[in-house]
């Protein structure tokens, strides 16, 4: 796979060996907001306009942060073409130090990101909706906002994985395969995003070891 970046140096980087480490954050319930109505897991044909709001929404969230935004990307599935996604943008967002949260929690507030769940256990991540002033209803374009340190291996394989599914079409084939049969099955029986989620989990760390063999790392 040819490097668009190098994946071990900025502070969007890591070390390859903590990138090939998972750590799945074992922890207690960290929901901030677990009041947030749950929806039926949708999946999209991948939507060019996703780029755009992407784009929109990283001027907002550099502009309210300034130099406490270290780095920020456009990762998930609606960062790939071709791919289909729920209809939401990830985004992940590297700040000074996550624990700090009077520092950036206010402006991202002003310019309508809620906190909905602090996993201090898993590199101290921090998630933000993109709502209405009312806290419950999403503002468009829907966004999670993934708020991490510097060096964060997460952060690292978020990329990975994006440019990987972008340059192999075996690859992105075989996940939008399993995100199809994981929104099935996830829906058939009430399941969360969290549980679609560990459907897939099988495929996505195949990938990753696909990504490391080609990096050298495995």
């Amino acid at each position: 796979m040819p490097a668009k970046y190098d994946y071990s140096a900025g502070p969007l980087g890591a070390e390859p060996n903590e990138i090939i480490t998972f750590d799945d954050g074992d922890g207690p319930d960290t929901w901030i907001r677990s009041d947030l109505p749950r929806a039926v897991i949708a999946l999209v044909d991948h939507d060019p306009a996703w780029t755009e709001q992407y784009s929109r929404l990283a001027e907002q969230i550099l502009s309210v942060l300034g130099p406490m935004a270290l780095g920020i990307e456009h990762v998930g599935s609606t960062s790939v073409p071709g791919l289909a996604a729920k209809p939401i943008i990830d985004i992940a967002l590297v700040v000074t130090d996550p624990r700090e949260e009077s520092e950036y929690r206010p402006p991202l507030h002003s310019i309508g990101f809620e906190l909905v769940i602090r996993e201090p256990a898993w590199y101290q991540h921090r998630m933000f909706k993109h709502m209405e002033a009312d806290g419950r209803t999403p503002l468009a374009p829907m966004c999670n906002l993934h708020v991490f340190g510097p060096r964060c291996p997460e952060v690292a394989r978020m990329r990975l994985f994006r440019d990987r599914l972008r340059s192999n079409p075996d690859d992105r084939s075989r996940y939008q395969n399993a995100k199809r049969n994981s929104v099935a099955e996830a829906n058939a029986i009430g399941e969360t995003v969290m549980e679609y989620n560990a459907r897939k989990q099988g495929v996505i760390r195949d990938i990753y070891r696909n990504i490391f063999r080609a990096e050298g790392w495995i």
